[in-house]
């Protein structure tokens, strides 16, 4: 029997209830902050990754899936096209190719699969699905990005709250201008020299390769020392920025904790860093992360475009639902049951009527005794039955079953869909 891939699998209802239930909040919320959907293709040239993300990150250097698109000569030479690890570079790519500076400020959001290769663990995957956004332009405005920082974590708390996510945190931090982050990076490379053989072997290589990341090390050994690596210092100009942005914030009443330790993996991020956590989700709680990343469009060949976004782990926001919440249901409103000859047809009819007063209907099959179909029903867990026979259709009246009570009652046509919305309820 051939199975899915390691690392990637099936979602199947009535799981993917809850899933349609998250992204439908998403739209929701998005709209209401005047963000549009963009949608980008899921690989893009390999190049695209390693200028923007960076060389010595995990994602590039350990984790991305990459091949050669050769022509159709063997000789030729192919590009090197890599599966989309995240959707920022791709966004960004799309902004410049398409000149969407010329539109002025672009609010932009995605939702779809991302692709890397590491170790499967409960809520991570090989093939995991992201929700993203990200704010785009006008670099003339300077003053207002601090408030573009606060607009997108407001928007981040109105979501989480639509959803019904409770225990949620939020920790920021400044990782500075360009300058500031490679004064760091330098500063942190150079304490770990001495300590860091006695750490794991992932903080080892990241010392070397990539010594931000060793803040996201949760080795509990490896912490005490962690704890004693320098801060980083801010440019005046980040240090406003920080303070701003944290002022509106109070003034809006959206509670955070600053974690001078909070850091982005990827190399184009710059000053505000954010990460929403859950508590049900026990060590791995993080369900989002973001930040400001002005110069990106630079290093892509674009213009001056300063930005800031953040990507949702749906996996890990669907895990953190399904524990926080009871589960969305699927199950139809209502079964209609066909008993006798011809009334498969009337049974349709019936249904297609029900279906377009906004009721989620299935219809059952004559072939079956009405035992069997009300069995049936009971297994997709719809609450009401119902039935349809020569007698019900001569009256234009039907028999409602509630299907967990017993009790049936019977219904005129013209009444059936109230009667079945205010049993709803």
């Amino acid at each position: 029997m051939i199975k899915a891939v390691r690392g990637t699998r099936d979602l199947l209802p009535p799981d993917t209830a809850l899933w349609n239930f998250v992204e439908a909040a998403v739209r929701d919320v998005f709209r209401a902050y005047n963000f549009q959907e963009i949608r980008t293709p899921i690989f893009e040239s390999t190049e695209l990754f390693s200028r923007s993300v960076g060389e010595e990150t995990d994602i590039v250097s350990k984790e991305m899936y990459t091949w050669e698109d050769r022509g159709r000569a063997e000789s030729d030479k192919g590009q090197a096209l890599t599966l989309r690890p995240e959707n920022t570079a791709g966004v960004v790519r799309a902004y410049i190719e398409h000149k969407l500076w010329e539109r002025g400020l672009n609010k932009l959001y995605y939702i779809g699969p991302q692709f890397r290769r590491e170790r499967p663990q409960k809520g991570r995957y090989r093939q995991f699905y992201q929700i993203g956004a990200e704010v785009i332009g006008s670099p003339s405005s300077g003053s207002q990005r601090p408030l573009r920082d606060a607009e997108v974590l407001d928007m981040l708390r109105t979501l989480l709250e639509h959803l019904g996510i409770k225990n949620w945190n939020l920790e920021i931090n400044s990782l500075g201008d360009p300058e500031d982050r490679a004064n760091f990076n330098e500063a942190i490379r150079t304490a770990l020299g001495p300590v860091a053989a006695g750490m794991c072997v992932d903080c080892q290589r990241r010392a070397v390769t990539n010594p931000l990341r060793v803040f996201d090390c949760k080795v509990p050994a490896d912490q005490p020392i962690i704890e004693r690596l320098p801060r980083m210092v801010l440019s005046d100009d980040a240090r406003t920025h920080f303070e701003n942005v944290r002022a509106i914030l109070d003034s809006i009443d959206l509670p955070y904790k600053v974690n001078h330790r909070l850091v982005r993996g990827l190399d184009y991020y710059t000053r505000t860093a954010f990460e929403f956590t859950d508590g049900a989700l026990g060590a791995q709680n993080a369900i989002l992360g973001g930040g400001r990343y002005d110069g990106l469009s630079e290093a892509l060949g674009g213009p001056e475009a300063p930005g800031i976004g953040f990507a949702i782990g749906e996996d890990r926001l669907v895990l953190a639902l399904q524990q926080e919440r009871s589960a969305v249901s699927s199950a139809p409103d209502a079964y209609v049951a066909p008993v006798g000859e011809g009334m498969n047809r009337e049974g349709l009819k019936l249904a297609r009527e029900l279906r377009e007063k906004g009721l989620v209907v299935e219809l059952g099959d004559r072939s079956s005794k009405l035992k069997k179909l009300l069995e049936i029903a009971s297994k997709l867990g719809a609450r009401y039955a119902l039935i349809v026979g020569e007698n019900e259709v001569e009256a234009d009246t039907f028999a409602l079953k509630n299907l967990e009570t017993g009790e049936q009652v019977s219904v005129p046509r013209n009444e059936l869909a109230q009667r079945i919305q205010t049993l709803k309820k």
